[in-house]
């Protein structure tokens, strides 16, 4: 063959290799955002699944709850870390993210469940009102997620979240009222990690600490991440009692962060990373205590005041 033919050859090898992908998509595949041209609406466009069944978050109303009394308290297993131990805290772009190590198993569900990490969903100082999960219709000011992968079937959390019974995920609802030193064992740390890809490690604690006071009371249903890629692939817990967090705690995690990297020439702030309640179709939640006592627990006191229609509404929803 000519050396200008071989020349030409090698030439066109290099365009068509160029054009191939070089290494599969990345992980999260992508940008995506809540807000603007890549945030929720055309999430379906690049994550076929975000517009499909079973995704979460959802509204808990009276309607679509039923009591269920197989569903025993949960186990918590080496949750109280070591804090000669570290966990590492990370600015992800879309969250603050706290590592978590296997050894954190949750006991009580049909497989065992290993912990991965946990993260935060919040609003922003105008309208702290950024929990994902909502409760006949209203927000908490933000949420806990507490990530956990189903390590009797999957190697480790990536796999199982593509796969059915993959995840579990304890869901821990967060209003304002009194300073809570163990979610500042998390904020204090947060100045720490303030634009997007910056890590810092901190000291382990006892993660059950985060929990609600009566995690035997809880909402339980069949549901999906509720960020891209959506897979519904996802056994929800959402514990009925919320945690308090202070003003000043909250305001630290409406205002700490960003979702831009540190020399961004427009920096974004990380505010109001929540999605918004899906549609509920055919499906039914759990709960592992009798409606009839919901007026009286913590999760429907003061979350109505201002409102004497709504609570006569729901008094005739939730008999005493």
């Amino acid at each position: 063959m000519p050396h200008h033919s071989l020349h030409a050859a090698a030439i066109l090898l290099l365009v068509i290799l160029k054009e191939q992908p070089s290494s599969p998509a990345p992980l999260n595949g992508p940008n995506w955002t809540y807000f603007g041209p890549d945030g929720e609406k055309s999430w379906p466009k690049n994550y076929p699944s975000c517009g499909g069944q079973m995704q979460s978050p959802i509204d808990l109303h009276s309607d679509i709850l039923q009591y269920d009394n197989n569903l025993v308290p949960l186990k918590f297993q080496g949750y109280n870390v070591s804090a000669n131990e570290q966990f590492t805290l990370t600015n992800n772009g879309h969250s603050v993210k706290l590592s978590l190590p296997p050894s954190m198993q949750i006991q009580g569900l049909p497989s065992r469940y290993s912990a991965t990490q946990l993260h935060l969903h919040w609003g922003d100082q105008n309208d702290p009102h950024g929990s994902e999960h909502t409760v006949g219709g209203e927000h908490f000011a933000a949420e806990l997620h507490i990530v956990h992968y189903n390590s009797d079937r999957y190697p480790n959390a990536s796999t199982a979240s593509k796969e059915p019974q993959g995840l579990a995920v304890l869901a821990i609802l967060i209003e304002m009222g009194s300073f809570n030193p163990s979610y500042d064992k998390i904020f204090s740390h947060l100045p720490d990690v303030k634009y997007k890809g910056q890590e810092a490690h901190i000291p382990g604690f006892s993660i059950e600490e985060l929990l609600p006071e009566r995690p035997e009371e809880y909402y339980r249903y069949q549901g999906s991440l509720t960020t891209p890629p959506c897979h519904p692939t996802v056994l929800w817990t959402v514990f009925r009692n919320p945690v308090q967090i202070s003003q000043e705690q909250l305001l630290a995690l409406e205002t700490a962060l960003y979702c831009t990297h540190e020399n961004d020439p427009s920096p974004v702030e990380m505010v109001n990373n929540f999605r918004q309640v899906q549609k509920f179709d055919e499906r039914l939640v759990y709960v592992s205590f009798q409606q009839g006592e919901a007026m009286q627990g913590t999760v429907f006191e003061g979350r109505y005041r201002g409102s004497e229609e709504t609570t006569q509404e729901l008094e005739s929803d939730f008999p005493k």
